[in-house]
């Protein structure tokens, strides 16, 4: 178990496997803070931040000073992160709505307290309570999801089994799952999957809604292999998230879209 430690602006964490390792050559005062590595050769030269390492014993160090561009947008997007969903307001009731006839175009929706809901995967007649664990980006995140791939929404993608996970309740928890990976909630960059994604967020402000749709699409596909139970949701979930942090430490993945499992999108 790695001790978390501030040193010069960086953060020790404990060491991660050698495939996470990225390679490349730093500057000439690199050698001299000894075993140092930094991010994919192609982020050298573009005016990215750099992702940095220095072994020292178990723990490995990730140095990131951020672009102000990077700040904004990380920044944004912590906002999102902690906005409870609150059924009171205008926004937050007009986004269910929209997510109702995003999903169900030609099916009238008699209130937002209704039976209705089940039909979408939420666990009661009331949607506003499935959001306490991602608040209202897990909202924000469906929405966007069911304009795009209300297929899979109605069942419509791959050989549906009779048997499956909620839809809805299940992005809500794919939401909370990237926050977690990611480790939005905290101040300072302590994993490499969050660095990486901290460089994603300089070539698309929406690259968080961007994963969420990859991490959905490979879940569902990920659901459908394993021919899983509903009481397998939380090993599917477990295997995507670990799916996720490989893809996002390859040395080739810049973008979103350089993600292997974004094809799946197609």
């Amino acid at each position: 178990m790695g001790v978390e430690r501030s040193h010069g602006g960086c953060m020790a964490i404990g060491s991660l496997p050698p495939h996470s390792i990225f390679r490349c050559a730093h500057s000439a005062s690199a050698a001299n803070v000894g075993d140092q590595t930094c991010g994919s050769p192609r982020w050298i030269g573009k005016g990215l931040s750099c992702v940095c390492m220095k072994r020292k014993g178990t723990y490995e160090r990730i140095c990131m000073n951020l672009t102000p561009l990077q700040e904004k947008r990380l920044q944004r997007l912590k906002h999102r992160v902690n906005v409870y969903f609150d059924g009171s307001r205008c926004e937050h009731q007009e986004a269910l709505r929209a997510l109702w006839y995003a999903t169900y175009p030609d099916k009238e929706l008699s209130d937002l307290v209704s039976d209705q809901w089940k039909e979408m995967g939420w666990q009661g007649k009331d949607p506003s309570t499935d959001f306490r664990g991602a608040g209202f980006i897990s909202l924000e995140n469906l929405l966007f999801f069911a304009k795009t791939f209300s297929r899979l929404l109605n069942k419509q993608f791959g050989n549906r089994s009779t048997w499956e996970y909620p839809f809805a309740v299940a992005g809500v928890n794919i939401t909370f799952m990237i926050i977690q990976m990611l480790d939005l909630q905290s101040s300072k960059t302590r994993t490499f999957a969050r660095a990486v994604f901290v460089q994603m967020l300089s070539e698309d402000e929406w690259a968080f809604d961007l994963l969420y749709c990859v991490a959905f699409m490979l879940m569902d596909k990920q659901w459908l292999e394993r021919n899983a139970s509903y009481m397998e949701f939380n090993e599917v979930l477990k295997s995507t998230r670990a799916a996720l942090e490989r893809e996002l430490l390859m040395d080739d993945v810049l973008r979103i879209e350089d993600m292997p499992s974004y094809s799946l999108l197609g």
